[in-house]
């Protein structure tokens, strides 16, 4: 995990919030939706498949910490959640709260309008808000 260097689209569209065992836990730069991105910090990786054993068990250990934060935020009515890859090949996975009505509702979130940037406060408010939660 010595060698992890983040991929710069993902340090550009999210914040560092804290550490994991295994995972960056970051959050989306977008007010639209409460929205965690785990990026585990093993260097070339862009695959689950490419995590060896103990490590898929780290990833899914806090998927379900992450996940579970998220659908008790209140207004969340589902959890989606995704590792696509397509555009970014760094392994990350993305956990995001979703309601009925929500601006991408019910299409995915990836290419559905613009993000909507949090001010420089709300942002350190919000990274504020989820170390508590995760602590």
């Amino acid at each position: 995990m010595t060698d992890f260097l983040l991929d710069p689209r993902l340090a550009a569209d999210s914040a560092f919030i804290a550490d994991g065992p295994l995972s960056q836990v970051r959050l989306m730069d977008d007010t639209r939706y409460p929205w965690l991105v785990l990026v585990p910090r093993v260097d070339g990786v862009s695959e689950w498949l490419d995590l060896d054993g103990g490590q898929q068990r780290l990833l899914l250990a806090e998927i379900n910490q992450a996940g579970q934060l998220i659908r008790a935020t209140p207004g969340v009515e589902k959890l989606n959640i995704g590792a696509l890859g397509n555009i970014v090949r760094q392994l990350h996975v993305h956990l995001v709260g979703r309601r009925d009505g929500d601006a991408a509702w019910p299409g995915p979130v990836w290419g559905n309008g613009h993000a909507v940037r949090h001010t420089p406060e709300q942002l350190a408010a919000g990274i504020e808000r989820w170390r508590l939660r995760l602590a």
